[in-house]
């Protein structure tokens, strides 16, 4: 079998720092669950989570045991949009987010074995937001990240900046969903010290 990967060491995407930085994020594969609301007290996002995460490890037992291929589950990811832009990034008005909770899934897994693996967790105390579960790549092209250090409520100073600043003084717009990835566990780690890369894909203005 061949060594463990963990796409969080091999892929650039997943690396940042506290400065902007321009990069170009290959096409990835996902599984998804899409939801609306605040996500500290909506039940659709705790539901998500119990979802995606029996399916992300079934398609990881089966990696290991059936291809020999042992990897580390990726970090949680999310795409987060309103309608108003200002109810993400200034007001912050969780009520009225739009989100697509996610977790990557190697490109040597397809559809054949993200079936299997939906089956095999739905075969006992299926999850009720189990059939909302998809696998679906996304292709962001060129996107701005940063990482962002504290808690998440903090973050928005950085959109300010990145939106109002970054961009426009590099020729830049916003082209996609805001881009979220969790390198902290929110229920270990203190607010302070909670580490969180923001991604933006953006295309010039001109």
């Amino acid at each position: 079998m061949a060594g463990k990967c963990d796409f969080r060491k091999t892929l650039d995407s997943y690396r940042a720092t506290g400065a902007f930085r321009i990069l170009d994020v290959p096409a990835l594969q996902y599984l998804m669950v899409d939801g609306h609301g605040d996500p500290n007290t909506a039940p659709a996002y705790e539901e998500a989570l119990k979802a995606l995460y029996p399916v992300a490890y079934k398609l990881k037992f089966a990696s290991k045991q059936e291809l020999g291929r042992y990897y580390v589950v990726p970090p949680l990811e999310g795409l987060w949009w309103a309608e108003d832009l200002a109810a993400f990034t200034s007001a912050r008005d969780k009520s009225r987010w739009d989100w697509t909770m996610m977790l990557m899934v190697p490109d040597w897994l397809g559809p054949a074995e993200f079936r299997a693996a939906v089956e095999r967790v739905g075969a006992k105390d299926a999850p009720a937001s189990l059939g909302a579960v998809r696998l679906e790549p996304l292709a962001e092209g060129t996107c701005v990240q940063v990482l962002h250090v504290g808690p998440y409520d903090d973050e928005a100073a950085v959109l300010e900046e990145l939106h109002h600043r970054f961009l426009p003084e590099n020729g830049l717009r916003p082209s996609g969903k805001h881009h979220e990835i969790y390198l902290g566990d929110p229920r270990r780690a203190a607010p302070e010290k909670l580490r969180t890369i923001l991604r933006q894909p953006v295309v010039p203005t001109a």
